[in-house]
């Protein structure tokens, strides 16, 4: 199925429990499990810094991998979008591989992938970037992970991709409750980009 932007946004907003009042359903909203930041936090950022992660500024390439579109929303415990929230978020590239000095991997850099950017949640707390699969490694299933801060809370994490075969056996993974809370959601591709896989994901701080 393919989807417009506008009914994708709205998909991965109003999905699970997490969406809560967002998604007009009184209940209490539990907030997102906290999950290590990992040993490769970025030491040093790439000059470009934007929404699209599979393209890097002054190269003609682009990423490899198969690549992927997450539209996401942050909330607060009341259901209420968290405006201006800062999501940082980094991950490995298609190969499993970090950008990073201590990632001692025999996989290769990517050298047209972006691997990290920080974005700012718009007025209805939403945020969206593009960007490729990460690859699994080292027993790790594919995941991306995020620091998102709002006005009063801060919140470390990680997002997982529904139906992997890795997820099973992942002890970050299977240590999270509820689990359902930190793995994304399956969209429809999106029109202006039919060839990403498109994902949604809630973050309650």
């Amino acid at each position: 199925m393919i989807l417009t932007r506008r009914a994708a946004i709205g998909s991965a907003v109003c999905f699970g429990a997490a969406a809560g009042a967002a998604c007009g359903v009184d209940a209490a909203v539990p907030r997102t499990p906290a999950q290590t930041s990992g040993p490769f936090y970025p030491r040093a950022r790439p000059a470009d810094q934007d929404a699209d992660l599979t393209r890097v500024k002054g190269m003609r390439g682009v990423a490899r991998g198969q690549v992927i579109r997450v539209s996401g929303q942050v909330l607060d415990r009341q259901g209420r979008a968290v405006q201006g929230a800062r999501v940082d978020l980094w991950q490995a590239n298609a190969a499993g591989r970090y950008d990073h000095p201590d990632d001692g991997s025999d996989a290769p850099l990517d050298p047209n992938f972006q691997g990290s950017t920080v974005l700012v949640a718009d007025a209805d707390g939403r945020f969206r970037f593009r960007s490729v699969k990460p690859g699994a490694y080292g027993g790790r299933t594919p995941h991306i992970h995020f620091t998102v801060t709002g006005a009063r809370a801060r919140l470390t994490t990680q997002m997982y991709f529904p139906g992997e075969p890795l997820n099973a056996r992942d002890g970050l993974l299977r240590s999270a409750s509820p689990r359902e809370a930190v793995i994304a959601r399956a969209i429809g591709r999106l029109e202006a980009d039919p060839e990403a896989l498109a994902f949604g994901w809630t973050v309650v701080l």
